[in-house]
């Protein structure tokens, strides 16, 4: 026999939304209380959850992921401040009255560490770039724009956030809508069969997806499709393979071309001051010590041509060692409530240090290629030509 499901769909930021949770638990004595939450976020609303050690975020290395993951609770903080409401105020209203009442709560969303292993690694590196240009903006408009949250979950409204955010990035849009519907769906139709009246309190972005998963349980993909870990997609390897085959194949045709040992090693030198300075450059753009600069300089020539290590995580290293990152840090990064106050936190600086130092050497190769030859006035068909024409010749000569 199936329960009897009640969802309320409700804003993350709005007070409305907290009224409206009570105003449903009083009205529809629900036998359990789902709430679109994990155990790791349920601690986290209950102050009962731990802080990771600096030296796990460290040894991550993951730290345009992180980052990414502070900027965005950032700017829902944000929006809760200005609105003042504390972002997931209707899902602690939801909980403090279920439990006030002897009601059991249902933990019903999907490990938001898998979410978010999920969504990284689903994107493109175009989606990528187009997720931290648009995080950029957010960041620096947030301060001068007003929100009007109660009109965001009207349903046209809403609709076309949610296909403006499809068509901005469609592989982020399903890890972090579709399959979460499906998620949810799965454990709320669990739910209904183990309980007579169950009310579930989704953010209203969800309602309509996991409504028609519900309508139709057969398209429902398998819980285990939903959890299992994503590949990530080895592009970083790959243009860090390319990169390196690219330059030595660079060197070998300048060697054999006949321009000359000049060339060649201006061609070298130029290596080392575009990755050098633009990495450098950048840390400091992050506010990074002049030594975690310096340190990105020196290697970054280096890292460029290793597929398996990033010029940011030896600035990154130095940086910890110069700002001293504490386990409170964690802390004061999520209750910061302006971008120049999160800045002042030493281990946000280091994780910025460290994804900002490794664009910068990204940068730096993209624009090496781009524009070597022309800085060195070479004709690189001619280049090409005559440099591995003469290299064959001279490993034929070898054997013959």
């Amino acid at each position: 026999m199936t329960g009897e499901l009640r969802i309320v769909g409700t804003a993350h930021v709005s007070a409305k939304s907290v009224e409206e949770v009570r105003a449903a638990i009083e009205e529809f004595s629900p036998d359990v209380v789902a709430v679109e939450l994990d155990p790791a976020r349920y601690a986290v609303i209950r102050k009962q959850a731990k802080d990771p050690s600096v030296q796990d975020i460290l040894e991550a290395k993951n730290f345009t992921q992180i980052l990414v993951q502070w900027i965005l609770a950032y700017l829902q903080r944000r929006i809760g401040l200005d609105l003042g409401v504390e972002p997931g105020a209707e899902m602690k209203a939801a909980i403090e009255e279920a439990e006030s009442r002897g009601i059991a709560i249902g933990l019903v969303d999907r490990d938001i560490n898998i979410t978010l292993r999920r969504f990284w690694r689903s994107l493109s590196f175009f989606e990528k770039l187009k997720m931290l240009y648009a995080l950029a903006v957010s960041v620096a408009s947030i301060d001068g724009e007003e929100i009007d949250v109660e009109q965001l979950k009207e349903q046209d409204m809403l609709t076309a956030a949610m296909e403006e955010f499809r068509k901005f990035s469609p592989n982020g849009a399903r890890a972090l809508i579709d399959e979460r519907d499906a998620y949810l769906a799965h454990n709320l139709a669990g739910l209904t069969t183990r309980h007579a009246r169950v009310l579930a309190i989704l953010g209203a972005g969800h309602v309509e997806g996991v409504r028609k998963y519900l309508d139709a349980p057969g398209t429902l993909p398998p819980i285990q499709q939903l959890t299992a870990e994503v590949k990530s997609r080895p592009w970083g390897l790959i243009f860090g393979v390319a990169v390196t085959v690219l330059f030595v194949l660079l060197l070998l045709a300048l060697a054999f071309s006949g321009v000359g040992f000049e060339v060649l090693g201006m061609a070298l030198v130029y290596w080392v001051l575009v990755h050098g300075i633009l990495t450098a450059a950048f840390t400091l753009a992050a506010r990074g010590h002049p030594l975690s600069a310096l340190t990105g300089f020196g290697v970054s020539w280096f890292t460029a041509l290793n597929p398996l290590i990033a010029a940011g995580w030896f600035s990154a290293i130095v940086e910890a060692k110069i700002r001293k990152p504490a386990p409170a840090d964690f802390r004061r990064i999520f209750e910061a409530e302006s971008f120049s106050e999160m800045m002042k936190v030493p281990l946000f600086r280091v994780v910025l240090v460290a994804a900002l130092a490794n664009l910068g050497s990204t940068l730096g190769t993209v624009l090496y290629f781009m524009f070597i030859f022309p800085v060195l006035g070479i004709d690189p068909g001619v280049l090409i030509t005559q440099g591995f024409s003469n290299m064959w010749n001279a490993i034929t000569g070898i054997f013959s």
